[in-house]
């Protein structure tokens, strides 16, 4: 069965939990696609992914739509397709879960201190448990995840 982990953040921004969760993607053989839910936050998540340290950078690229995207190892995007042919699916900033066929894993991130956001990481829950194996983590005070469900 597809796995679905929820990421409740907490104390730490998306902007510092994706790479390190994009790293293990890689770190597995997994390409990875990351589904945005804004045209803007693309473009934030595009430059983080080159800047988040100062001695390392995530290989990646915003989907195109032309042949590059097939060799993208990370491809960021605003749409539902798998150009890469990624393992692994993240929905972050509200993207919400609609292409779910052909992967592995799906990582679904919300801000928990946006009550529509979290609004709706229940209802995807709820509509989508039937089908997959979930899995809730919450960061604690630290910004350690711990399994809660």
């Amino acid at each position: 069965m597809t796995e679905l982990l929820f990421y409740h953040l907490e104390t730490r921004p998306l902007d510092s939990v994706l790479p390190a969760l994009l790293e293990k993607s890689l770190e597995r053989g997994w390409r990875a696609v990351v589904e945005v839910g804004s045209s803007e936050r693309l473009e934030v998540l595009d430059a983080a992914l080159w800047t988040y340290t100062d001695d390392s950078f995530l290989p990646h690229a915003v989907a195109t739509g032309d042949e590059a995207d097939a060799i993208q190892p990370v491809l960021l995007t605003g749409g539902g397709e798998n150009a890469n042919g990624a393992s692994i699916r993240f929905f972050v900033d509200r993207a919400t879960p609609r292409q779910l066929e052909g992967y592995e894993r799906f990582v679904y991130i919300f801000n928990g201190h946006d009550p529509d956001a979290v609004s709706e990481a229940r209802q995807v829950w709820r509509d989508l448990g039937p089908v997959y194996d979930l899995t809730y983590w919450q960061q604690d005070a630290e910004g350690r995840w711990s399994k809660r469900g």
